[in-house]
């Protein structure tokens, strides 16, 4: 029975792609900024072989690292989520999603405000935590929804759980869910719930995606398709729409993850367990805090010396991310254009430098191989480069 760990560290980018100025990103580097932190401390990344990667200067190399490496040429136009998860199971997206600088137009908006009963306020790019200062007491006051968006392809309504209860929340996000679609089709529709605590408004850990369907099978279709296991841990179910999924659970945050997906590792399992840790790009590299960035990602360092060990002689772990989000880039609060890592480990595994890949599609075509299970993804293997 064949296992494979699938952790995506959301936001975990290396370094800037030769495109990245196009996306206003020009010397990005997210690894580069946070390994300056007091906070940064990662040995077993460096045993796997992070700092051996193509264009990876920031710290000393491992002489000897234990695991393949390399780092993955974005394909898709674009630098969200969806597009990053999306490529990495096969599936290039060559039109970026809809994005809205000055908001959402009148007539999507009304449309909402009839299909709901409830009024809009906001309706502009913002912070998530700025925009409930800004707008929380007019919408306790009101009931109007808080409807917001970024640079990203995302339509978010926050609303306080005392003044709209969860379900109600998450129903209002499947109506724009059925609405945004065609022209309008941004990658997700997210409920952002928040309460008050200590007088202040705080955002709570309730958040839930609402996503497009793939516009084709994934690498988590072909899997299941196959009869085996595909469990999805944090965020992946909602991503992919519940698509190809026979089994998940949800997060609150990294150290959740960590250990549902540590709880995996101790059971039997044919098939893969696909993991995103949120963390990284919504607590740290959007509010631009290096400090807490390069902790997060020290603490998942720390929970490998746990996590190793339970690996099995014919399992896989796979390491890698979706996009950047700099924390120490100052002109904007945006995800940023970079190249992610790969590292594969297993005792079956080669240490090789895969060097520098052309689309996030070769992690799905790999797995799949691994798997045996016929498909049709765009992408490479590299599984022959890979198994001694």
């Amino acid at each position: 029975m064949k296992r494979v760990f699938l952790i995506v560290l959301d936001s975990f980018g290396i370094g800037q792609m030769p495109d990245s100025a196009k996306y206003g990103d020009a010397g990005t580097n997210t690894l580069a900024s946070i390994s300056k932190s007091s906070e940064f401390e990662i040995n077993n990344l460096k045993n796997l072989g992070l700092f051996n990667i193509d264009g990876v200067t920031c710290c000393d190399k491992n002489e000897t690292p234990i695991a393949a490496f390399g780092r993955l040429k974005e394909l898709s136009d674009g630098k969200d989520t969806t597009t990053g998860h999306w490529e990495i199971a096969g599936i290039v997206s060559k039109k970026p999603f809809p994005t809205y600088p000055d908001g959402f137009p009148d007539s999507v908006i009304k449309e909402f405000e009839q299909k709901t009963g409830r009024k809009v306020i906001c309706n502009k790019p913002y912070s998530g935590t700025k925009v409930i200062e800004d707008y929380g007491d007019e919408h306790v006051k009101t009931g109007a929804l808080i409807v917001y968006t970024s640079a990203d392809s995302v339509f978010q309504i926050a609303a306080h759980e005392d003044v709209v209860p969860l379900e109600e929340l998450y129903s209002y996000c499947r109506i724009a869910r059925e609405m945004l679609v065609g022209e309008h089709g941004v990658g997700r529709v997210i409920a952002r719930p928040f309460t008050t605590v200590d007088g202040a408004f705080k955002r709570t850990s309730h958040r839930h995606d609402f996503s497009l369907e793939p516009p084709r099978n994934t690498m988590l279709d072909e899997i299941k398709a196959q009869g085996l296991d595909t469990i999805a841990v944090g965020k992946i179910f909602d991503i992919f729409a519940g698509c190809g999924i026979t089994e998940h659970v949800y997060t609150s945050n990294n150290a959740d993850g960590m250990a549902k997906t540590l709880e995996y590792a101790k059971r039997d399992f044919h098939g893969i367990c696909f993991t995103n840790l949120v963390d990284f790009d919504m607590l740290y590299g959007h509010r631009r805090d290096v400090d807490g960035y390069a902790k997060a990602l020290t603490e998942f360092d720390a929970w490998l010396n746990e996590f190793l060990p339970l690996l099995k002689e014919e399992d896989l772990l796979l390491i890698t991310a979706d996009h950047g989000c700099d924390p120490g880039y100052a002109l904007s609060t945006d995800h940023t254009r970079e190249y992610v890592p790969l590292i594969i480990y297993g005792q079956s595994v080669k240490n090789v430098n895969l060097g520098t890949i052309d689309g996030f599609g070769t992690i799905g075509k790999t797995i799949c191989e691994y798997l045996s299970v016929e498909n049709q993804l765009e992408g490479s293997s590299i599984l022959s480069e890979l198994i001694k």
